[in-house]
């Protein structure tokens, strides 16, 4: 990750990771992507953004948000029901391969997010 905090997803030169476009696919497909989803990716979003989690990690997280964000994949998201599944699925891998070093503060920013757009 460099320092503005974008990385090129290498496998398609035409799509970037940033914060901007982050917060732009949740704030436009929260309610269709659902609680789970939405969860799972703010839960990674906050562990990138901790300064004692190591670039590999950050690089892992940031190649599944990277794939979240895109509008090309697997399954196309406009499709009702099924279209954030295979989202879901890169999102868990990616918390699996981490799992380490997500920790309660970051669990806690993500749930409080959820509160905030959600409710309990």
């Amino acid at each position: 990750m460099d320092r503005k905090g974008t990385t090129t997803n290498l496998s398609n030169p035409q799509i970037h990771y940033s914060d901007e476009s982050f917060w732009v696919k949740i704030k436009n497909f929260a309610l269709t992507a659902g609680r789970e989803v939405v969860e799972k990716a703010l839960i990674l979003y906050y562990t990138a953004h901790n300064p004692n989690v190591p670039a590999w990690a950050k690089a892992v997280v940031v190649g599944a948000l990277t794939y979240f964000i895109s509008p090309v994949d697997a399954i196309p998201d406009i499709l009702v029901g099924i279209g954030f599944t295979d989202d879901l699925g890169v999102l868990l891998v990616a918390i699996a391969t981490v799992s380490v070093y997500i920790n309660t503060d970051t669990k806690a920013q993500a749930k409080q997010k959820m509160q905030d757009w959600f409710g309990k």
